[in-house]
């Protein structure tokens, strides 16, 4: 059990590393350093979507034939809509973003802006939840190493998100030991979420590869939603695509070298 919780928290302690940033820097985070991070944070996102969450969907659906995909597809699906619902109901502002979203709410915009990093990491939690319930319940296609991987991996794209939401509201007048706090909370969904996860996964463990399906399907939301429209914001250049390559091989080489 020991070695579950350390899993668990190994993203939140990315999240919480970067947002220490802010007690370093001495300038604004540049315009070119949130494309950068952003990318990274998509890459990894992508790779562990794909090879820690939907291949072991289908490896376990394996026995229903050429419908093998249904319940990762069907899972995908689910996930997809959960965020797009989560994000219609719960109150929050975007970086660089002039309006908030979700129902009307009298809320400071501090607030709405953490409200927005927790809400898209509900997925990374639920990710690590359901690939450790898996491995818990002696799923073969889950190893010890697959889930540590999954850890790992989300740990270092947390680093970027940690330092995304900390450094720009330093930049906004807040102190640094707050925007550190607020970063900080940020990140307290992840270990939450795989929690809940991980109790509610062991209700229902044959609907597992529809849990795998889902988890990618918000964390693919995420990405497309938030991540990959942050690395076109401004004038044209590459280097988000470059650092979006950079973070999938990262996770891809994990997933394999560990899984």
């Amino acid at each position: 059990m020991s070695e579950v919780m350390q899993e668990i928290l190994l993203p939140f302690g990315g999240t919480a590393l970067g947002a220490a940033c802010v007690f370093a820097a001495r300038s604004p985070l540049h315009a070119k350093a949130r494309r950068v991070l952003a990318g990274f944070a998509a890459g990894v996102m992508v790779a562990a979507s794909i090879w820690s969450l939907l291949v072991p969907a289908l490896e376990q659906a394996a026995d229903m034939g050429r419908r093998a995909f249904l319940p990762a597809a069907a899972g995908f699906w689910l996930g997809v809509l959960f965020l797009l619902v989560l994000d219609r109901i719960i109150p929050h502002l975007h970086q660089r973003g002039e309006q908030p979203e979700g129902p009307p709410v009298r809320l400071k915009q501090t607030t709405m802006l953490i409200l927005a990093v927790a809400l898209h990491n509900i997925p990374e939690g639920m990710a690590v939840g359901v690939v450790l319930a898996g491995r818990m319940a002696g799923n073969e296609t889950i190893t010890a190493t697959g889930a540590l991987a999954l850890s790992i991996g989300i740990a270092i794209q947390n680093f970027p998100e940690g330092v995304i939401i900390s450094m720009p509201l330093q930049a906004e007048g807040v102190s640094k030991g707050r925007a550190f706090v607020y970063g900080v909370l940020s990140g307290a969904a992840e270990p939450l979420a795989a929690l809940l996860t991980i109790w509610a996964a062991g209700f229902i463990l044959p609907a597992l590869p529809y849990l795998l399906g889902f988890a990618a399907g918000a964390m693919i939301y995420v990405v497309v939603e938030e991540l990959i429209p942050e690395t076109a914001i401004g004038e044209h250049s590459n280097l988000g695509m470059l650092f979006f390559a950079a973070g999938f091989t990262i996770m891809l080489a994990l997933d394999v070298a560990l899984g």
